[in-house]
């Protein structure tokens, strides 16, 4: 069986919820690992307060390791404060690695024209446009909660629960039943034992 290893980038404003649904069913998983790393400083601290060392710096990361990369939301995406992560971005893409972004990230993958061609969502189309100047991907965007097209996975920032369902998926973390069976559960409070 082999192991799906994601990488998670922790930054000063990082919208903690949103991977809070992921991250828990990844580290129990046998199937996977979880690793959190930062650009440069090794603590950061999230938009709730919480004060966060990372397992690793963006230097130490071997790209070969990652199978998956996810990008949470937080203001700084907007404000162009995260920098440093376009060679790591561009090398897993082009090894169609998952790049899973949820949020206000979705603007940095819009802004450098990974989501021109491919289906994607974000938080609202008028919202990719204004920040993402360079964005030209109007006529793929799907206006859902999340959705998987090739290796790059969008979510909007209401839809953390959707964008571990379809990581779970696309990693096989679980299977499409047993996916939405959990989905189910943490998104609408219904658990079914088939």
């Amino acid at each position: 069986m082999k192991t799906a290893n994601v990488y998670i980038l922790l930054f000063d404003g990082f919208s903690d919820w949103e991977i809070a649904y992921l991250t828990p069913e990844l580290n129990k998983s046998e199937k996977s690992t979880v690793k959190f790393f930062t650009v440069h400083a090794p603590e950061v601290t999230s938009m709730g307060g919480l004060r966060v060392r990372s397992d690793l710096l963006l230097e130490q990361l071997g790209i070969e390791a990652v199978s998956a990369l996810v990008l949470p939301g937080g203001t700084a995406w907007e404000k162009n404060e995260i920098v440093g992560i376009d060679a790591l971005v561009e090398r897993l893409n082009a090894a169609n690695k998952t790049i899973a972004a949820i949020c206000a990230a979705t603007t940095f993958l819009g802004q450098r024209g990974y989501l021109d061609h491919i289906g994607h969502t974000s938080n609202d189309l008028n919202y990719l446009k204004a920040a993402a100047p360079h964005y030209k991907g109007e006529k793929k965007y799907k206006n859902i909660p999340a959705i998987t097209d090739g290796n790059i996975i969008t979510a909007n920032g209401t839809a953390p629960q959707e964008l571990a369902r379809e990581l779970f998926i696309k990693l096989n973390i679980y299977d499409q039943k047993e996916a939405e069976k959990w989905f189910q559960l943490f998104k609408h409070g219904i658990w079914t034992e088939e």
